[in-house]
């Protein structure tokens, strides 16, 4: 699973890769997440506002407010609800 975190450093930005982080680790998911800072990259993968998580290519979360730990973990196991 490749999981990206985009945003330019702010402090929500490190909390959602924080809050994906813990979320694998809970779910003993085998995922690589990678953090992307670079706004012209950012604004290449389609996150308009920061921050954004995208699971496996799709866009799962963008902008505020921040989801909890059991919402990333839904987005990440690609449940909507």
């Amino acid at each position: 699973m490749e999981i990206k975190v985009l945003g330019p450093g702010c402090a929500n930005c490190h909390k959602m890769e924080d809050l994906a982080k813990t979320a694998v680790k809970e779910l003993s998911i085998d995922a690589k997440i990678e953090k992307i800072t670079d706004i012209g990259q950012i604004a290449m993968h389609g996150i308009l506002s920061t921050p954004g998580l995208i699971v496996n290519g799709k866009i799962k979360h963008s902008g505020k407010p921040l989801p909890n730990l059991e919402k990333v973990k839904e987005l990440i196991q690609g449940v909507n609800r």
